[in-house]
């Protein structure tokens, strides 16, 4: 098996972002139905906590701040006034606070509420994949790597400082971390790393957020998914051909 020949890099970018969407989600269905809802609800419910499950990985990490850019990377496919407002609600539950130049960090009870949904994540996961110890590890180190060189990339490149990855990665994990946690966090800011890629293939054909959202299925659409493999690509390369196809079906064997 060869690289240029088997799977290279931009095919399988393409062929595993559905396998990563899976797991990641439902290892966050898992969360939210096995716990998550009741501990969100305790603390003023989804419009005090929503955007504290979705900048997890950064918020609870000591000093943890999203900055402007970063956040609007996040959001890019929301109105921004709605996401203002959503912000504004979470501050006034004392859940976040915002700071002048738009960046945002967990107040002591942000903290105190991602540090039990951390909690609630190892709970779930540890149930969602029990038995699969040894393909969760495989995932967990293979990620660990992609990351790693992902990190590398974007900080050669100046733009990645507002991009979703930068915002998102590298994902808090403290000592202890269970590996279902660290599955699922790396696999949420591998996601990001996609989606950045996406957003970059569609600027570059003319579009915007809203007309990329009404783009029908056709010979258009296809360009830009080719060309989100190609720009998403880059971290794939720390991995041989070998481990790839190991990886997707790790993936695909993960229950969910």
């Amino acid at each position: 098996m060869t690289d240029d020949v088997e799977l290279p890099p931009h095919r399988f970018a393409g062929l595993v972002a559905p396998a990563v969407d899976r797991a990641f989600v439902a290892g966050m269905l898992a969360g939210r139905d096995g716990g998550g809802a009741e501990l969100s609800s305790r603390y003023g419910g989804p419009a005090a906590t929503g955007f504290l499950v979705e900048f997890r990985t950064r918020l609870a990490a000591p000093g943890g701040t999203v900055n402007g850019p970063g956040f609007a990377a996040v959001t890019r496919y929301r109105d921004p006034a709605t996401c203002r407002r959503a912000l504004d609600k979470q501050v006034a539950h004392g859940m976040l606070h915002r700071a002048p130049d738009g960046g945002l960090c967990a107040t002591e009870r942000g903290l105190a509420f991602l540090a039990e949904i951390y909690q609630v994540h190892a709970e779930v996961t540890e149930e969602l994949w029990a038995g699969h110890d040894d393909r969760v590890d495989r995932l967990v180190a293979a990620l660990g790597r992609l990351l790693a060189y992902a990190l590398v990339l974007a900080d050669a490149d100046p733009a990645a400082a507002g991009s979703a990855f930068g915002a998102m990665a590298p994902p808090y994990e403290p000592e202890g971390t269970p590996p279902g946690v660290l599955l699922l966090n790396r696999l949420g800011a591998l996601r990001y790393h996609r989606a950045d890629a996406h957003a970059a293939a569609w600027t570059a054909a003319g579009h915007t957020a809203a007309s990329i959202a009404e783009l029908p299925p056709g010979a258009e659409r296809l360009a830009i998914e080719l060309e989100t493999d190609r720009r998403a690509a880059g971290p794939y390369l720390v991995l041989s051909a070998e481990e790839r196809l190991a990886m997707i079906a790790d993936l695909a064997a993960l229950p969910g």
